[in-house]
């Protein structure tokens, strides 16, 4: 798995009192957000579909679950992995949730969306880099650059599901022939930074973008009908499966603090 060392951290003038506010990015980083992501994918279609929320309903429980828990992410002045989690969570539901909407409710095809996403994130990350000197992602330790952060994670996730949705469905290449393409990319873009021939951000951010459609091919695989290229688990055990997974090793991590930094450590990289 990657690991992404500290970048420079830019010009930003650090709280005395805060610790980095985000996880060392380790092979438990990527296994709980592969996780998060396929739960981004089965839980909006557990509310939508089988609780029947609908779009418009399972949208607006989301978008108030995500504002409610990014408000106390921001409060917090340390990592908190139960916290840190929760918004990664719902921030993936609420990126399927955007893809879903602009494709069911305004029609906007899988390859505009992709596109749209694509701009937005782009703009993120230039106004992140002009405004900090940076885009380290582990020196998040003021107000700003964590809603630079979060707010690039938004759209990685829409931007993920739209790509997924595009290659699984409407090129029509299925959900384990997806899996192997975002898997194979993702294990040449790793080797290729282990190389040294990728900044290490710009790798962490591609295979970050790309985990989102692999999770979620991973969900559909599992969740859906057989005479629908899936398993035929069901949204609600695959969801109840992976949530108990993510559960399980955010718990180990809280216990052991084996993903926290503090903010010196992180001025000494």
């Amino acid at each position: 798995m990657m690991t992404v060392s500290f970048a420079h951290v830019g010009n930003a003038k650090p709280y005395k009192n805060w610790l980095v506010k985000v996880p060392e990015v380790t092979a438990f980083f990527w296994i709980i957000k592969i996780l998060a992501t396929t739960v981004g994918e089965t839980f909006a279609d557990y509310l939508n579909e089988t609780l029947g929320f609908g779009l418009n309903g399972t949208t607006l429980v989301t978008v108030i679950a995500l504002i409610i828990a990014l408000t106390l992410q921001f409060k917090s002045t340390r990592y908190k992995p139960t916290l840190y989690w929760l918004v990664v969570v719902l921030i993936s539901i609420a990126g399927t949730l955007f893809t879903d909407n602009l494709t069911d409710n305004l029609n906007v095809s899988l390859l505009v969306s992709s596109i749209i996403f694509s701009i937005i994130l782009a703009a993120i990350f230039m106004a992140w880099h002009r405004t900090e000197a940076s885009l380290a992602i582990h020196s998040i330790y003021t107000p700003r650059r964590e809603i630079f952060y979060w707010s690039a994670i938004l759209f990685t996730f829409a931007l993920g599901t739209a790509t997924g949705d595009l290659f699984a469905e409407r090129l029509g290449l299925g959900y384990s022939v997806s899996l192997i393409i975002f898997a194979v990319i993702i294990i040449a873009i790793s080797g290729a930074w282990k190389l040294k021939l990728l900044n290490p951000v710009f790798a962490f951010w591609a295979v970050y973008v790309l985990t989102r459609p692999l999770g979620a091919s991973i969900g559909d695989l599992l969740s859906q009908d057989k005479k629908d290229g899936g398993i035929g688990l069901g949204t609600t055990a695959t969801s109840a499966i992976f949530l108990g997974v993510i559960v399980g090793l955010v718990f180990y991590l809280t216990m052991t603090k084996k993903d926290a930094i503090s903010l010196n450590q992180a001025l000494a990289e």
